[in-house]
């Protein structure tokens, strides 16, 4: 009897069946990979300019109460033109609700930032206590 080397057919294609199998999945696991990342990158730098946005409102005196909102400006306030600001997004929003307290000189402030990803709308919301100028909050 003669011994050949080498694989059956049946072994063949019982090798090629999970090979079509195994790299659906994978790949789909990569595109869910690079999927995550680029939310975390968003997540990021909504976080980011929802810090700016509290700063800005600590810094200012003036806190009417209700909802103001608008784009983020290409350069932060009090910031110099560079490189890095001037490569901003462009797709972010903001919003500012600004509240009562229990304590008539204590306002709630909540930042929103909002961005488009796909078909939905996606939103950080931050939220700080600050001290009123003035007890009627105008």
């Amino acid at each position: 009897m003669r011994s050949d080397q080498g694989f059956t057919l049946l072994e063949v294609l019982i090798a090629l069946g999970i090979l079509a199998l195994a790299l659906p999945i994978l790949l789909g696991l990569r595109n869910w990979d690079l999927d995550l990342h680029a939310r975390a990158k968003e997540l990021t730098t909504a976080t980011i300019l929802a810090q700016e946005k509290l700063i800005e409102t600590e810094l200012g005196t003036l806190l009417p109460l209700g909802e103001t909102g608008g784009e983020f400006l290409a350069t932060p306030l009090g910031s110099q033109a560079t490189a890095e600001i001037t490569n901003r997004p462009s797709n972010y929003r903001w919003k500012r609700i600004v509240s009562l307290t229990p304590l008539p000189i204590v306002r709630e402030v909540k930042i929103q930032v909002l961005w488009p990803r796909g078909t939905t709308e996606e939103m950080v919301e931050v939220s700080t206590y600050v001290f009123s100028t003035s007890p009627t909050g105008l």
